[in-house]
């Protein structure tokens, strides 16, 4: 007989740990998810008058305090006055000081953006001429370090709280009822609970420091403490808190009342008042980070944020699911293993999850891209392909289970016909026997030699006097008895394979889990390409026309969107201008008014007014537009898309 090597439960955890860490250690800190799309004065410019105020425009609202925008002289002095300013929409602007000297000064700014996540940056620009400066150009390093860190962990071990303590709840409820009373699932269950309750306390004592200062000292702060409780962010894990104690009053009820109460009306009743009650919590720790994350900002949050939810439940259902089953196979006992019912039902609610998944899913990559070009081109978009990916392997590895799963179905189905046959066979025993007046049992195995077996010397504490050694030869009896089942349960062909591509599953579930979390710290691919089209000057080519993209908010219903705007020859005399605007899907659309405005700083020429004539939908365009110089020119498009919400964004163009 061919003898199967099962891996020890224990070298199992060891395993998945070690994968696990080795994400964490290789994941990179946080990116930014509002992004800097325009200031003013411009990266790099050189200006010949002190400017008054300098002002930054991001991709999305961001919260500030009176330190998130600093502008340092040439040694490094601060030259700012007062706190920052929402002037208009995602612009916020600080005044200087007056008097200002030549050379290169640094913008700084640390702000947490709408989404939860801290933002942080520098650029430069000169008064009068370029000069050398102390200050570094690297810009803080908010939402980095050991806080950072720290604080990256708690998100990882909060998501693998929540999707164990759902998924493996909805396991027992839904999948395998018995398993109620087993200890692993029990402490399964519960330990998924207490990493999230403990994740959740630390990322409410960590936030401070990590939007902030990001000193370790700051941590236990009571005032940044005080702070983080009036943002969203610091709402939305108090809230998960409170949930999280409706969370233990349902486990407690689950592995106690529930487990003791024989089948029949009134545990029905139960099961169904708990499926209610315990759906009711998943979808609001669900909710939890919905209101706080990706889908609380940017295009269509009101469809966004139920979206999220629903991946989130059909993820904890999956994945904390296929944990519990793990759990069950290797850890359920010997002489009650889970059955093939109950792996069928976890496998048409593991089905009913990925196509939830596939539907949200698909919603969130176009919301999140935009474009197809976003899969490649950005790092959120990279790390979704992966995603993919793995999603596909975990569907193909669990057909390979389903397989197993229908083999086990059959076999515990021919094992029932041979109990049934048993049962016949031993109802004729006792006719034959009173038939006969002799006992059937074959020789050596009859109850004739257990009971010689029992009455032997040594076997009775009467016989040999000591109750300690009875008791002992009844563990070693047990623990035989035990291995026994053990040996038998694994020699189980069928099950020993559906064992080994469940494992398969959630080692694949362990990288999906990273991968998933990376995605929720990672900017969106449409705001990375809307900043990346944003920042910075452009210079026109030596022949040809200046093309120019210039994201846009105004704040109100269908104010986001691209402006593109085209300059041709792009050179000192006539120039013919076309404005096309986009909404964030890139479809054309129109809008009220669209202005242009042409600045030379340098030469104190203009601003040179371009009233446009609208062509067809969503472009305008103008002729014999005079640029009187070459230079560094300041184009200031104005987009007004009703009677109250207008905005003004600007980027600065090497022109001639």
């Amino acid at each position: 007989m061919t003898r199967t090597i099962t891996p020890r439960p224990r070298t199992l955890v060891l395993l998945l740990l070690a994968a696990l860490g080795a994400l964490l250690a290789g994941a990179a800190p946080a990116s930014a998810h509002a992004a800097l799309t325009g200031s003013d004065p411009a990266q790099g410019v050189v200006v010949q008058q002190p400017p008054a105020r300098v002002s930054l425009t991001f991709s999305e609202k961001v919260a500030m305090n009176g330190d998130s925008l600093r502008v340092l002289d040439p040694k490094g002095k601060p030259v700012q006055t007062g706190a920052p300013d929402n002037v208009r929409g995602t612009t916020y602007a600080v005044r200087l000081k007056g008097g200002l000297g030549k050379g290169t000064y640094t913008v700084t700014y640390e702000v947490v953006s709408a989404d939860s996540h801290p933002v942080a940056g520098a650029y430069t620009f000169s008064i009068g001429a370029p000069s050398r400066t102390v200050v570094s150009g690297g810009g803080p390093t908010v939402g980095g370090g050991v806080v950072g860190g720290l604080y990256q962990v708690g998100r990882y071990v909060s998501y693998a709280g929540y999707i164990v303590l759902v998924g493996g709840a909805a396991f027992v409820l839904l999948c395998w009822r018995r398993g109620a009373g087993v200890r692993a699932l029990q402490r399964l269950v519960v330990g998924g609970w207490l990493a999230l309750t403990a994740a959740t306390l630390g990322l409410l004592l960590l936030r401070g420091s990590y939007t902030t200062t990001g000193k370790v000292a700051d941590v236990f702060d009571l005032g940044l403490l005080g702070q983080v409780l009036e943002t969203k962010p610091g709402a939305a894990l108090v809230s998960r808190l409170l949930l999280l104690a409706a969370a233990a009053l349902f486990i407690a009820v689950l592995f106690g009342t529930y487990q003791r109460r024989e089948e029949g009306a009134e545990k029905r009743d139960l099961t169904f008042g708990l499926g209610i009650g315990g759906l009711v919590v998943a979808a609001g720790l669900a909710t939890s980070w919905a209101m706080s994350e990706h889908a609380s900002v940017g295009l269509q949050p009101g469809i966004a944020m139920p979206v999220d939810v629903v991946h989130l439940l059909a993820v904890a259902a999956w994945l904390g699911g296929l944990t519990a089953l793990l759990v069950a196979l290797y850890r359920a006992p010997a002489g009650a293993p889970v059955e093939a019912a109950a792996v069928r039902r976890f496998s048409r609610l593991a089905f009913a999850s990925v196509v939830a998944l596939v539907a949200t899913g698909v919603y969130q990559s176009w919301r999140q891209l935009g474009s197809w070009s976003a899969f490649t081109d950005t790092r959120y978009g990279q790390l979704l392909l992966a995603k993919i990916a793995l999603v596909v392997v975990m569907v193909g590895l669990a057909s390979v289970s389903r397989r197993w799963t229908g083999r086990l179905a059959d076999q515990g189905a021919e094992g029932e016909r041979a109990a049934d046959a048993a049962g016949t066979e031993k109802e004729s025993v006792p006719a034959a026997k009173a038939t006969t007046g002799q006992d059937t049992a074959a020789p050596g195995t009859g109850t004739g030699t257990v009971d010689a077996e029992a009455s032997g010397p040594g076997s009775a504490p009467e016989d040999s006097g000591d109750s300690r050694r009875a008791a002992q030869l009844a563990r070693q009896r047990a623990a035989v008895d035990a291995t026994r089942r053990k040996r038998l349960r694994d020699g189980d062909t069928d099950r020993y394979g559906l064992r080994r591509s469940v494992l398969a599953e959630a080692a694949v579930a362990v990288v999906l889990l990273a991968v998933t979390t990376a995605l929720t710290q990672t900017e969106p691919g449409r705001t990375e390409q809307e900043a990346k089209a944003a920042t910075g000057a452009v210079t026109a080519p030596a022949n040809g026309s200046l093309s120019l993209s210039l994201p846009f908010d105004t704040g109100g219903a269908d104010g986001k969107g691209v402006v593109a705007l085209d300059i041709d020859p792009a050179h000192a005399g006539a120039n013919s201008l076309h404005l096309f605007v986009r909404k964030p899907g890139g479809q054309l659309f129109d809008v009220p008014e669209v202005k242009i405005a042409l600045t030379l700083e340098a030469k104190k020429i203009g601003p040179l007014s371009v009233a446009p004539e609208h062509s067809t939908t969503g472009h305008w365009s103008a002729d014999g537009v005079q640029i009187p110089m070459a230079g560094d020119w300041k184009v200031d498009v104005t987009v007004r898309t009703s009677d109250i919400d207008e905005v003004t964004v600007s980027k600065n163009a090497q022109i001639g």
